[in-house]
This record gives C-alpha cells, structure tokens and sequence, in this order.
C-alpha cells in the first residue's frame, strides 16, 4: 500500500511543475531567442501554429500569443479550415496534420516532425482493416479520428470522442449497426453508453490503457474530495469508477463547472497546463499508471506528442521541411466522412 504521506508528497511536487518544460534543453537567454525567433517566422511566412493540448506546454503558449489554436483535435480542423493564414504549422501527431491537409487543401502545412505517429494509427493498418470492413458490409463504419486519412477515406463516418456519444445515438436511431475502429475502450464506453450494436477493432491507447485502477483507489483514498475526470480512451473499469467521462475539452469544461477544489485526470498530463490556465486554484493530480514497486507514480504522457519541441518547430519554420502531403484522390474521399463530421458536430450546436 502506498502511504498517504508519499502520495501527497508526489502530487504536490507533480502539481506545483510542469511536466513539458522538463523536456525543453535550452538555457533561459537561448529559449527567448528561440521563442522570438519562431514568432518573427510564424509572422514573415503567413503560418499559423496549431498545438494539441498534449503537446509540450512552452508550444501551447507559443500558440496562444501568436492567435493561433490550443485544443483537441476536432477544433484543430475546424480552425485550420477557416483561418485566413496561408500556411499551417500542426503540433501534435501525424494524423492531426493529415487531418488539416485534407481540410485545407490549398494551404502548405507542416509539422515540427513527420516521425510523431500515434498507436492507434499504428495499431489499424488500411490493409487489414479495409478486409475487416469487407467482411462486414452491412455495417455503418466510424472511425475515429487518430486514425490515417487512408482509413478515413474507407469509413462511412469520422468521430472525436467529443461527439461521439451524440453520433453514435444518431445512428443507432437510424437503425445502423456499426463497425468501430480503432480504439477498443472508447468503442466499449460507446456501447455501453448507448446500446447500439458495435463490432470494436481491437487496439488501444498506449498512454490511456495504462492507467491502474489499484493506485486510483488508493489515491481516491487519500484525496476523497477529488473528483475523478477521464477520458474515454482509459479502460473500463477506470471508466466505471469516474465522476466524469469526456473528451480533453470537456475535461477542462468539468474542471470549470464543477465545484470539486481537487481533480485527478485520467488522460495525458500535459493537459495540466491548459487546466491550470482555465481552473486556476485547483489542485490537479495525475492518475496513476504504475503498479506495485514502481519508482514513477505515473508516465502518462504520448511519446510521440512529446517528440514536438521548440527545436523541432523552429527547424520547420526555418527549412519549411516535413511538409504534410496527401494523395489529392485519397484527401477527396477521406475528405466524405470528415465533412460528415463536421456538419453532425455543427448541428449540435445550431
């Protein structure tokens, strides 16, 4: 059993530091260089920066003061769709700066680095998953999102875990049945959540999947007044024990709202610096991911989101390099769902 003194050592030393600048290797005078730098290109070259909420906090900032986008990953098209700049530069994974490519086809995007994939993307190769769908012709196929435009240009539907409750209802209600890919415990919460009739492709989240229910309760314990915010990619039993489930927008709307002075967040740490900014006075305390015996009480941040760096964007920036390119057939028809996605998401709103 891990004693409450060790664990309120742990969060008051993980809240009060944050965890992306530990990644950042320039000296202070060479950080505001760079950080100059990078507006000065970002300006000079008409480019936008659009940054994930799991990328490296001195990104997001960067983002903020330059009037470009820190959010999930549903806004990030959205903005890069209808920004007047004509160039993008995505912070985030692969998939993300596909998304916007497709979404913006005559805009140059760019990426810190090609080479930040996703395990999920990784984990739903077209090839097999194109044979699965053909195994399985009558049903509706939703994908979602951290997924390659390849799959997208197969399904009949892309989704965030933002609305996905909402389309799944829609299609249920339609009668469909549906195939689900890739992300097995979002997959599950969904039909669960709704009742429909999904059959999941089974991958998951390297970072969301290793969330350990033992350590949650034992620190539930020690902080009975927190309320437990995860997102829906954590297993089920995570889930089934969470006082909200949602994507990492509506956590920091949760964070907001409810009247908790204390959170633990099941999903990416590196969201802690966007709900410091939005909830400020709230304590926010990482969910754990190791088990017995471990030295580190959690490492729950995506490796490939932590490959973008200062270094790697102003390199970007200054070569124009790792350009994000689609097939234009392959933008056309992944481009199908995605529209369908933004409309659906539209009319929520409306």
């Amino acid at each position: 059993m891990i004693t409450e003194q060790l664990l309120k050592n742990q969060v008051v030393e993980e809240t009060l530091f944050e965890f992306s600048k530990q990644s950042c290797t320039l000296q202070p005078n060479d950080l505001a260089g760079v950080q100059d730098r990078i507006k000065e290109l970002l300006e000079q070259k008409n480019t936008r920066l659009i940054a994930h909420y799991y990328t490296d906090s001195l990104i997001q900032e960067l983002a903020d003061e330059t009037g470009g986008c820190v959010s999930d990953s549903l806004e990030m098209a959205r903005f890069g769709r209808d920004d007047s700049a004509q160039n993008l530069v995505v912070a985030g994974v692969r998939f993300m700066g596909e998304t916007a490519k497709i979404l913006s086809p005559e805009k140059r995007v760019i990426m810190p680095t090609l080479e930040a994939t996703c395990s999920l993307d990784l984990g739903c190769p077209i090839d097999t998953f194109s044979a699965f769908c053909d195994q399985h012709p009558d049903r509706t196929v939703v994908v979602y999102a951290n997924t390659s435009a390849a799959v997208k240009a197969r399904a009949d539907w892309v989704v965030t875990s933002s609305i996905a409750v909402e389309l799944i209802e829609h299609l249920m209600d339609n009668g469909e049945k549906i195939l689900w890919a890739p992300d097995k415990h979002l997959g599950n919460y969904l039909q669960e959540k709704t009742g429909a009739d999904m059959l999941l492709w089974n991958s998951a989240c390297i970072v969301h999947e290793e969330f350990k229910l033992k350590g949650l309760q034992e620190l539930k314990h020690v902080y009975p007044n927190a309320a437990l915010l995860a997102h829906p990619e954590s297993p089920k039993e995570i889930l089934k024990i969470a006082d909200m489930v949602g994507s990492t927008t509506q956590i920091i709307q949760a964070a907001q709202s409810m009247d908790n002075p204390e959170f633990i967040v099941a999903t990416d740490r590196a969201i802690f610096h966007k709900l410091h900014q939005m909830a400020p006075g709230k304590t926010f305390i990482e969910a754990p991911t190791a088990g017995s015996g471990a030295t580190c009480r959690s490492c729950a941040h995506c490796p490939w989101m932590g490959v973008n760096s200062l270094e790697t964007l102003l390199h970007a920036l200054e070569t124009d390099g790792d350009e994000v390119l689609v097939d234009p057939e392959l933008a056309r028809q992944a481009m199908i769902p995605l529209q369908r996605m933004l409309d659906f998401s539209a009319s929520l709103n409306s």
